[in-house]
């Protein structure tokens, strides 16, 4: 058996799958384009699991590839990372996200079903939720979104319920994740973009190492503790561990699943920031900048699904992901 893991090369896929290699005996199989990675993750995913892993460089648009892959390993069941992500840059760029984010993975099904493989676990995200009416967030809250990446995240979603709906032989679970943030706790993998981060964390690792000046908080004027926007932060092995229960139960059950994965609590982009600086001891410069189109105020998760579903909840503290990050910075760049 293997399993195929797309964009995993990327920030919660690497942790992925370094959860997976402890839990199972399947064959990994990891797919990425590396647009926004870099084959040393291969190299560091091998010296934190010490196993061989399969990295395979393409992209889920190359349906020919695709069936290569299916064919040679013989794939069983896959976790969807693959996709584009940052919120301001789908605003900017929306046809980019429509046509990798949806295209690709109607390749990849396509190429699913072509092969009868039909367990998938896909990695959706809290912004189908949209300005949410009441809070905490529950699963069947409704659905809208603000910016062009949660709408390509949503369309995916309709599209998986749509193939269910047609063939209930598939078994699919859809994780609708908040904020991931954190490291490894080897320090060796963590999150580290290129150019200017589009998420808080990676963008405070770089004013801490002072490859930026300052920190830009996007906002200060929103219905929250102290204006700044509040999200539901989750540690990223927390979250890795979230896609191993999935997987486990698509592997036991014929149905589609739609499950948030976050922690129940909304910290503000200053506690964050300030509980970062308290716990490592660093100071980071800020600024109070205007609003970034589509952001909301507030989004965190109910997440009593999960437990009931998944038997699967949050383990790590706020403190406990700012320690990881800074660790992860320590390890790999001071």
């Amino acid at each position: 058996m293997s399993i195929l893991i797309t964009g995993g090369t990327g920030y919660i896929g690497s942790h992925t799958v370094v959860e997976l290699s402890k839990s199972i005996s399947d064959k990994i199989i990891i797919l990425d384009n590396l647009f926004n990675s870099d084959f040393s993750v291969i190299e560091k995913l091998q010296t934190i699991t010490k196993k061989n892993i399969i990295f395979l460089k393409s992209d889920i648009c190359d349906t020919n590839f695709l069936k290569h892959i299916f064919t040679k390993y013989k794939i069983t069941s896959v976790i969807h990372f693959a996709g584009l992500k940052a919120v301001g840059e789908s605003v900017e760029k929306p046809l980019l996200y429509y046509n990798n984010n949806i295209v690709g993975t109607i390749s990849l099904l396509n190429v699913m079903k072509e092969f009868n493989c039909k367990k998938i676990v896909f990695s959706s995200s809290a912004t189908v939720y949209g300005n949410p009416e009441h809070l905490p967030i529950k699963e069947t809250a409704k659905l809208s979104t603000t910016n062009p990446y949660g709408y390509s995240k949503l369309i995916i979603e309709n599209i998986l319920t749509d193939i269910y709906n047609s063939d209930p032989s598939w078994s699919i679970a859809i994780l609708r994740y908040f904020n991931p943030i954190g490291a490894d706790k080897s320090g060796i993998i963590g999150e580290n973009p290129s150019g200017i981060p589009n998420n808080l964390m990676p963008y405070i690792i770089k004013v801490a190492t002072k490859q930026l000046d300052s920190l830009n908080i996007f906002g200060n004027n929103y219905d929250t503790i102290d204006g700044t926007g509040v999200r539901d932060y989750i540690h990223v092995s927390d979250l890795a561990d979230g896609h191993i229960k999935a997987l486990d139960y698509i592997n036991n059950n014929n149905e589609i699943i739609k499950i948030n994965l976050g922690t129940g609590k909304g910290y503000s982009v200053l506690q964050l920031v300030k509980t970062f600086i308290k716990v490592n001891n660093i100071n980071i410069p800020y600024n109070i900048v205007d609003r970034r189109p589509g952001d909301i105020a507030s989004c965190y998760a109910n997440t009593e699904l999960a437990k009931k579903v998944l038997n699967w909840e949050s383990k790590k503290s706020l403190q406990d992901m700012c320690l990881d990050s800074y660790n992860f910075i320590k390890y790999n760049i001071v």
